[in-house]
């Protein structure tokens, strides 16, 4: 019998065995297809740069998930850095005629599709020709795709121009449902970021400040379809009020929006007459990965500008558990700046800037770290969709500051935000709690009880320091007083285009301007740019805590539109006391 029992253990092994050696091997065979799809291209004549504006723009490209490519639930987006070095290649390359943009619906903040328009109006001034189709147009692609000769709709379909909106999302009640109170010690008229979890509505001063930016970013898009389109802003912003998205699409040939109604089989034959191919030759497409993967002629230069991107919320450390897809570390942004300013051949640091803010510590270390940094060496800020409140304060120690006409940026204020789940754990569950200590704040934070008013003092008190040191930094950094500092700061909330005119930022320009600023205060005419740091493969964002990142994309995959509310109650788990951060999420739509 024992003999028996062992053959059947031995046959269990054997099959287990068996199938791990095959999914390692199914795995490694994937990763070999995606790797040799990612390699370079050769680009044929007569090829056409299709890119389909659907799903999100992110900040920069990821690399394909082979599990979710298999089970065919693969989440599209356009990396921004890929799209914008594929559309400048595109421009150079003569082999590639024009470009094909499929209209869509599109998910990104203004500026990086602010950036990306630019990016589209450079591509022009080579002589090569963009065309536009969608059987839908959302707000975000119709803005890209205006910048067209040719914009064109299918005849039944739909293109959306209403307006913008900011809709948070306010959880007092529902936190009050199950007991639960946030307790806040902030410093900032406009520092709003609390009220979601403390009033059921925005509050005056913050109603001020997001009607203001949003008139602003609505403004710029305004003003850059009305010039692609040659229609005045009063009759474009007019049309807004019509509901476009249920008109006739008649009618929004009729007033100018498109060129043309039609099928996208007629589509097809404009490209090949605008290719001068025959009726039977297919059109040659390539991807935006292709191009930006397709061979450059240009020689690495010894001398380096190094782009650094940093985008997501500021934390301490690495969160365990389900995260977001994007953090700066703190821990990890200061190894890597200090390996910069040590680095002989990098010449000069872009700092790509794409976030909301987060832990005040860690931005008080990275801004320590760039001014280090800023010693030996030039460092311009590119500011992307957000570079507020933490992401302000990383910002302001550079020799110069960009921005986006669109981009969210200031909120220069602090503030903290502790549950009290006093009445969850006594009156609704029945628990409580005594204590023995040896000093008056020995049991300072226990659970079961809110802070007392000496305690709420001290934390205050904290909060105005921080606020304070806050000021400070941003004073030096823009050589200005801290009573001026402090008249445009109070946590509010500016545009790169409002920013400008108050002294926040030096200029508006893209990441590309950022990098020439880089090199003429570096002092160098040829160089090359190195991007940092080197993107995480897919298998490595799996296998890594806990496979997080890949949970989280999957979540935001089935959850859709409930996705940002668990987002937003997430961040709150094992974030620092104390934040500098922008309103949890703007939500403009």
């Amino acid at each position: 019998m024992k003999s028996f029992f062992k053959q059947v253990l031995a046959t269990v092994v054997g099959l287990v065995l068996v199938c791990i050696a095959f999914s390692i091997l199914s795995i490694v065979t994937i990763a070999g297809m995606v790797a040799t799809s990612g390699a370079s291209k050769s680009i044929e004549d007569k090829s056409v740069l299709r890119i389909n504006l659907q799903g999100t723009i992110e900040e920069r490209a990821g690399e394909t998930d082979p599990l979710a490519m298999l089970s065919g639930n693969e989440i599209t987006s356009i990396g921004l850095d890929e799209a914008m070095d594929a559309i400048s290649k595109a421009a150079k390359n003569d082999k590639i005629k024009g470009i094909y943009l499929e209209g869509g619906a599109i998910a990104a903040t203004p500026a990086m599709m602010e950036e990306l328009r630019h990016a589209l109006l450079e591509f022009k001034k080579s002589g090569k020709w963009i065309m536009a189709y969608g059987d839908v147009y959302t707000k975000g692609a119709y803005y890209l795709c205006s910048t067209a000769d040719t914009v064109m709709l299918n005849p039944i379909g739909m293109l959306d121009w209403s307006g913008m909106a900011s809709q948070p999302i306010f959880f007092k009640e529902t936190l009050e449902k199950v007991g639960v109170r946030m307790q806040v010690f902030k410093v900032g008229t406009f520092k709003s970021a609390v009220e979601p979890f403390t009033k059921t509505q925005m509050s005056e001063p913050n109603r001020l400040q997001v009607t203001s930016y949003l008139g602003s970013i609505w403004n710029t898009m305004l003003q850059d379809v009305a010039a692609s389109r040659k229609f005045k802003v009063d009759r474009l912003n007019s049309m807004a009020d019509t509901m476009t998205v249920f008109t006739d699409p008649a009618d929004a040939l009729k007033a100018g929006m498109v060129d043309k109604l039609c099928y996208i089989s007629d589509v097809r034959k404009v490209l090949q007459r605008k290719l001068k191919l025959d009726e039977d030759e297919d059109i040659k497409f390539v991807s935006i990965q292709d191009v930006a993967n397709s061979e450059t002629l240009a020689e690495k230069e010894d001398d380096e500008i190094a782009v650094y991107y940093a985008y997501g919320d500021i934390v301490d450390d690495v969160e365990s558990g389900i995260r977001q897809e994007h953090q700066i570390v703190g821990k990890s942004v200061t190894t890597d700046l200090k390996e910069l300013r040590e680095d002989d051949d990098v010449k000069a640091v872009v700092l790509r800037v794409n976030s909301g803010g987060g832990s005040a510590y860690a931005s008080e270390q990275i801004w320590h770290e760039i001014t280090l940094l800023s010693e030996k060496k030039p460092v311009v800020v590119s500011m992307g969709g957000m570079a507020a409140s933490g992401g302000y304060y990383i910002s302001c120690g550079a020799n110069k500051i960009f921005a986006e006409k669109s981009t969210l940026t200031g909120s220069i204020g602090i503030f903290g935000m502790i549950p009290d789940a006093s009445e969850l754990l006594t009156d609704k569950l029945g628990l409580h709690f005594d204590c023995v200590k040896t000093n008056k704040f020995s049991d300072f934070g226990a659970t079961g009880r809110p802070f007392n008013e000496e305690e709420g003092a001290l934390l205050q008190a904290h909060v105005e320091k921080g606020y304070r040191l806050f000021l400070s930094r941003v004073a030096l950094g823009r050589k200005m007083k801290t009573a001026q500092v402090d008249s445009i700061g109070q946590g509010r909330v500016w545009t790169g285009e409002q920013a400008l005119k108050i002294g926040l930022v030096d200029e508006i320009g893209d990441l590309s301007d950022a990098i020439k600023a880089a090199a003429k205060l570096a002092k160098t005419k040829k160089y090359s740019v190195g991007r940092y740091p080197a993107p995480e493969n897919w298998l490595q964002t799996m296998l890594k805590d806990q496979k997080s990142s890949y949970l989280e994309s999957r979540l935001k995959d089935m959850l859709g539109i409930n996705y940002d509310a668990l987002r937003i109650l997430r961040k709150l788990q094992g974030q620092s006391a104390i934040q500098a951060r922008i309103p949890f999420d703007p939500n403009i739509r």
